[in-house]
């Protein structure tokens, strides 16, 4: 493993810990040329799993993708990265277990949606608002008011 400040490729491991449920193992790791930390996982490799656009298109599903979309819509609110990584963990494993080689971009985006909601509504409307594309004010209070009644 490189260390992301020097490059140096030796480093030893500070701290190993269990995290993401038991499927992966978080690591702190200190460079031995410059002495800055690090933090690396390990996971297990799987078989690789396709996203359906919408537009039809197939690409390979993105971990980090999931992060930082569900990152952006929790941006400025108060939901630990642990939650984020927590929601990332389980839509992944859902993914992975529920469907044999490929996904809708659709499921992956109600699955989003229905995490946020029960953990913040004001990121779960930041969320849909991108997801679905909302082209006019009364697109936004619909998701709203359903938001609401529920």
């Amino acid at each position: 493993m490189h260390c992301p400040y020097c490059q140096e490729f030796e480093s030893r491991v500070i701290d190993s810990r269990s995290c993401e449920n038991g499927h992966a193992i978080r690591r702190r790791r200190e460079c031995l040329a410059c002495k800055r930390r690090f933090t690396t996982y390990e996971r297990l490799e799987e078989r690789p799993l396709l996203v359906i656009k919408k537009s039809g298109n197939r690409e390979q599903f993105n971990r980090d993708k999931l992060f930082k979309g569900i990152t952006r819509a929790c941006e400025k609110r108060p939901v630990s990265m642990e939650k984020i990584e927590n929601i990332v963990a389980e839509i992944e494993r859902d993914l992975r277990d529920n469907n044999d080689r490929e996904v809708s971009a659709l499921t992956i985006g109600e699955k989003v949606m229905d995490h946020l909601r029960s953990v913040d509504e004001v990121a779960y409307v930041r969320f849909a608002s991108v997801y679905r594309q909302f082209a006019d004010l009364n697109s936004f209070i619909h998701t709203i008011e359903q938001l609401k009644n529920k």
